[in-house]
């Protein structure tokens, strides 16, 4: 067993960025330093929001004073409350409540308000990948109870991470079905549209004329092109589209995206929807080598079918010119299955600290499953290329 130390960090900035940057063998955007620290910066990420950064650590050594190389991070937070996650344990709380147990705290590895699959933990390359994952899961079991937390859950982990850490067996996976839009090699948007079956793809082509007949100018900007002005202009959109929704302000506030603007140009790209002149509507969207991500959109009025031009075809022809292989649009949206989005799993894990509540979790883990693997596959059946009959 190699000698080491772990440590948890209150801040992204209790760690020097080159020593977080070197261990990510990865541009996934959202483990990148620069995104974290803006989500803490602002404040969006906060104990007053209830996202308390609890980062974890493990460097080569024994002793604070005589730390080596570090080895792992893993992006971390302590939980009051399960807002922002997109993995609903709510009914699980209010289990707890009932008799008369505490389910928050939790520990709780993700990216804050972001339901997007990608690497969730970074360890030094070489390094057995079983034995350091079976001393993450130590290493965050003792960090529960220490806390007094009721659990400790990992959302959205890539494929080969979510296959280590559940090797467990105390470990619980959750499954569940998002819609995302694959690449196959498509010359142009047209070419996408070849493999629809004819009368969809004669509604999307309609769908998509609605939108400049209204007058209305589609752009697409490089993050390093976005000016100061556009920025504003696009979190107005975004904020008062909140507020019009859910009657408050979102969870990210006008800083954040002025740190986005500052220190991660280079993983954005914004979409802009102009009319008469001014802009209307916008979608911010991250990326890195393989995927497209959309993010945020807002929208200052009422136009047909726009939300689905800035935040899904638009986004699909950008995948297309630069050869991107995977556009992940968010979370949720049946409509997207019939504009060519198919019909993926993705996953979270959880552990559960009370014996008492662990085996009903389980239990209901499973029947969740049952119904999950049939949905997906009824949903496949609505899609609308050629080679798959509809109902």
């Amino acid at each position: 067993m190699p000698t080491m130390l772990a440590e948890f960090l209150p801040s992204i900035e209790s760690i020097d960025r080159e020593h977080w940057q070197a261990l990510w063998a990865s541009d996934y955007p959202f483990v990148q330093y620069d995104f974290l620290l803006a989500l803490e910066q602002s404040g969006s990420v906060s104990k007053a929001s209830g996202w308390i950064p609890h980062h974890l650590l493990i460097w080569s050594g024994e002793v604070p004073e005589e730390k080596g190389e570090l080895i792992l991070a893993m992006p971390l937070y302590i939980k009051s409350h399960s807002y922002g996650e997109y993995v609903f344990d709510w009914a699980w709380a209010d289990a707890y409540h009932r008799y008369g147990r505490d389910y928050y705290p939790k520990l709780l590895n993700a990216i804050p308000f972001t339901p997007a699959t990608g690497p969730r933990f970074a360890l030094k390359e070489g390094l057995d990948a079983e034995l350091f994952s079976e001393i993450l899961i130590g290493q965050l079991k003792e960090e529960s109870q220490r806390l007094g937390a009721s659990s400790f859950h990992s959302l959205f982990p890539k494929a080969k991470q979510l296959e280590l850490l559940e090797n467990n067996r105390d470990i619980l996976q959750r499954d569940a079905v998002q819609f995302h839009w694959m690449n196959d090699n498509y010359i142009d948007f047209d070419d996408f549209l070849s493999t629809f079956k004819s009368r969809k793809r004669k509604s999307l082509k309609s769908e998509r004329r609605k939108v400049t007949q209204q007058g209305v100018e589609m752009r697409r900007v490089e993050g390093v092109d976005i000016t100061d002005e556009q920025w504003h202009q696009f979190y107005h959109c975004y904020h008062l589209t909140y507020l019009k929704r859910s009657g408050r302000q979102g969870y990210l506030n006008r800083e954040f995206f002025q740190r986005l603007a500052e220190s991660c140009r280079e993983s954005v790209m914004m979409v802009q929807a102009f009319y008469d002149g001014q802009m209307v509507a916008g979608a911010l969207y991250f990326k890195d080598s393989q995927t497209l991500f959309g993010r945020y959109w807002g929208c200052l009025d009422q136009f047909d079918a726009l939300h689905f031009e800035a935040c899904y075809y638009q986004g699909i022809e950008y995948a297309i010119e630069n050869q991107l292989k995977k556009f992940d649009p968010g979370a949720q949206g049946e409509h997207k299955i019939q504009r060519g989005f198919i019909p993926s799993f993705v996953h979270s894990l959880h552990w559960i600290a009370a014996d008492e509540f662990r085996p009903a979790i389980a239990d209901f883990l499973n029947q969740e499953k049952e119904h999950i693997q049939m949905y997906q596959k009824d949903a496949e059946t609505y899609l609308p290329f050629k080679e798959v009959d509809n109902k």
